[in-house]
């Protein structure tokens, strides 16, 4: 799972847009159902976004389907917590309810390890896995089965004052270096999302791969190789203790992050929405603002971005399961990622996109970076135990400034051992 904002979008329409024409797809959705031999009622559980783009690619798609089917939304809360709260107690009740699941692509491996979702065959596989990243593919995919189809990603970037820092560092030391030297007073701060929280997990996993390490080797195996990660621990521990730390770090999310970045920050790591933020909140700040990829750890070594993102599944209780495919792959389908793209900035899987104007608008400048960030992003561990992980990583790493620089070896051993325990339980409920 993720934080509501790390697969959330951002519009220059707003909120009250999305609201006011949710309200009408409702609406116009209202009756559908297949008791009177009109069209069949699909419902799509789903986060909604908010420039409506959800709504949006539901009508087309229900028109499309010629009078098949009509797509009923069922909106999930903001948080990703609450929204996998929500599908698992549904999904482990066996809810015929559910005919599409908009999927974080971390609850991929669990949904199917638990018979929840239904396999993709290789023809439609074909269909709505062509032209995506593989990284996005990874985190659809099961014991070598594609369970879910791409519907949108996203990656983290960073972010910085270009009034502030004519050259964007390369690594995290440098970018600490960097800050301190600026001085607090000055916007010498770099935001991070590091609460305890499912944006915690990211950045750590964020920095494990980029040192070269992973935290499984298998879905039910740790990896961690100890020198790599002990050097992706330092740089964490090291800013939570540096002047460059903002003061409200160890409770920092993504927008808390953004906020403190349209304050005056001069470095933050988040995604891509932050650039449609400042554009509405802080334009000052949107005229100096600079995107370069992801830290590294190492000089040299290349980052592992974060990847965050919506898969679509079929729900194995769904009674309309071969109009659930139909619908999932029109949903998926270029097109209607393009549509999300425009309207509520989300970033397509799908990597021949990158030059269309709708992306190139959305990301104006940095659309190339965008999509070589994906491409060389470090999903998060696809485990069925994956809850359990990110819990075990958030308790053993948790706050920031509990990391020794001078000894990492007992936040080391801490972290194994808690990862350790976590991968080999079942599932939550």
């Amino acid at each position: 799972m993720t934080a509501k904002s790390a697969v959330g979008g951002w519009t220059r329409k707003g909120a009250a847009a999305g609201i006011a024409i949710f309200g009408l797809s409702v609406a116009l959705l209202a009756g559908c159902g297949g008791d009177s031999g009109g069209p069949v009622a699909l419902k799509w559980f789903i986060a909604i976004q908010p420039g409506g783009s959800i709504q949006e690619v539901a009508e087309t798609c229900s028109k499309q389907s010629g009078g098949k089917y009509e797509i009923e939304l069922e909106l999930l809360p903001t948080d990703a917590s609450q929204q996998r709260e929500q599908l698992v107690r549904r999904l482990g009740a066996k809810d015929s309810s559910i005919d599409l699941i908009g999927m974080d692509v971390v609850w991929t491996a669990e949904f199917a390890n638990a018979g929840w979702i239904r396999k993709w065959d290789p023809v439609d596989e074909k269909i709505v896995t062509k032209d995506v990243f593989p990284p996005v593919i990874e985190t659809a995919t099961f014991e070598g089965d594609l369970y879910g189809a791409p519907f949108n990603t996203n990656t983290e970037l960073l972010w910085y004052r270009k009034d502030m820092v004519p050259k964007p560092p390369e690594t995290w030391d440098e970018m600490i270096d960097m800050a301190e030297e600026i001085g607090p007073d000055e916007g010498g701060t770099v935001q991070v999302q590091a609460s305890r929280y499912e944006g915690y997990m990211v950045w750590a996993n964020a920095m494990i791969e980029s040192a070269g390490a992973q935290i499984l080797k298998s879905p039910t195996e740790v990896s961690l190789e100890e020198g790599p990660t002990t050097e992706a621990l330092k740089p964490m521990g090291r800013l939570a203790r540096s002047s460059a730390a903002p003061p409200n770090m160890s409770t920092s999310d993504e927008d808390t992050s953004r906020l403190g970045f349209e304050g005056g920050s001069a470095f933050m790591t988040n995604y891509t929405f932050a650039y449609g933020s400042a554009l509405e909140n802080a334009p000052d700040v949107a005229k100096q603002m600079g995107a370069a990829r992801y830290p590294g750890v190492t000089k040299g070594v290349e980052s592992k971005p974060p990847l965050g993102g919506f898969n679509l599944g079929v729900s194995e209780f769904s009674e309309q399961p071969d109009l659930a495919f139909d619908a999932a792959k029109c949903l998926t389908a270029p097109e209607q990622q393009l549509v999300v793209t425009e309207l509520d900035g989300l970033p397509p899987p799908r990597s021949n996109l990158y030059t269309n104007k709708k992306v190139t608008k959305a990301f104006p400048g940095f659309a190339p970076l965008v999509r070589e960030s994906i491409e060389s992003a470090g999903p998060r561990p696809v485990t069925p135990a994956y809850q359990d992980v990110s819990i075990a990583v958030q308790t053993a790493l948790h706050p920031a400034d509990k990391i020794d620089l001078e000894d990492t070896k007992p936040n080391y051993d801490e972290l194994f051992e808690d990862v350790d325990k976590g991968v080999k339980r079942e599932g939550l409920l």
